[in-house]
């Protein structure tokens, strides 16, 4: 069994690149796989390994500048979910594009995920998903509005056509472990949004912590791991990725007529053209012969 920790912070770093090797080299030294960014503003990702290794990457993400206070979150995983470690540099740890959004300046209510559905089913409360449009396919929670977002990216935009109708309205945000609600909150409030709110530890602390007969959630939640999904009680979900679009689906979309191992699913069968739909039957050709080999071919990997 594998421990997996879901973790980030917001903290200036004044020269992130210094700090990249010697994180990378304590996570591949302790066996821990898994992605970390790291950007000025701070750190974000999740990883995965031993209780050991996981301890000893967490003591040492708290010895860097400003992470003392760091909080994160636990799992399980049957197998490790990642093929490798990577700490990437990035110029934010969530890509939002808005330059002047700081969470460190001002964020929204915090709720705590036993308030949560009093907060939620209140009638002056609209409730916004603020993941993106394939995660919110999977799950969500009862009445919250999708935006239909592609990227993160994408989300300012949509405010701004749809602000209008949440006039006079509380506003409750939600995401998978809370680090966009700290940029989607700052940005309401620099745009005028008295009353924020969003879920403290996202849709992985109340899957945690909310008893399944007491929960507003329906559906499952997606994971950027190897798990795919997580339901209550972070117990490992149904789904899986299709190789060629990257989307989740369920094992009985596999005997849907648009599903080619490898090549398309119902959601992307449409996406791409017949060249392309070759090239990816040449790509897991290749990939079932290295598999035949006992080797791991590059676009196998995450």
């Amino acid at each position: 069994m594998f421990t997996v920790a879901a973790l980030y912070h917001f903290t200036p770093f004044a020269d992130p690149e210094a700090l990249r090797d010697p994180l990378l080299t304590l996570c591949e030294g302790e066996g821990v796989t898994g992605t970390l960014l790291l950007a000025r503003e701070g750190i974000n990702g999740t990883i995965a390994g031993s209780r050991h290794g996981i301890d000893a990457a967490i003591a040492h993400i708290q010895s860097l500048p400003g992470c003392g206070n760091l909080e994160w979150k636990e799992s399980t995983a049957s197998a490790q979910p990642f093929p490798r470690m990577k700490v990437k540099l990035k110029k934010e740890i969530v890509t939002l594009g808005q330059p002047d959004v700081d969470p460190l300046a001002a964020v929204g209510h915090y709720v705590n995920p036993e308030d949560w559905n009093e907060l939620i089913q209140s009638p002056d409360v609209v409730t916004i998903d603020t993941r993106n449009d394939y995660e919110v396919a999977i799950g969500t929670f009862q009445g919250a509005i999708d935006p239909k977002t592609e990227t993160f990216r994408d989300f300012p935009s949509w405010w701004e056509e749809n602000k209008e109708r949440f006039h006079n309205k509380r506003v409750a945000m939600f995401c998978t472990g809370g680090i966009r609600c700290e940029k989607s909150t700052n940005y309401l409030i620099g745009q005028g949004v008295e009353d924020v709110y969003h879920l403290k530890g996202g849709i992985l602390k109340y899957l945690e912590e909310v008893p399944q007969e007491n929960s507003t959630w329906e559906g499952d939640c997606f994971v950027f791991d190897g798990r795919v999904s997580v339901g209550h009680g972070l117990e490992e979900g149904p789904h899986v990725l299709c190789h060629a679009c990257r989307r989740p689906i369920l094992p009985e979309d596999f005997d849907r007529p648009e599903y080619e191992h490898g090549v398309s699913c119902h959601q992307c069968v449409d996406e791409t053209s017949e060249f392309d739909k070759g090239r990816f039957r040449e790509r897991q050709k290749q990939m079932e012969l290295a598999r035949a080999r006992g080797e791991t071919h590059v676009a196998g990997r995450q």
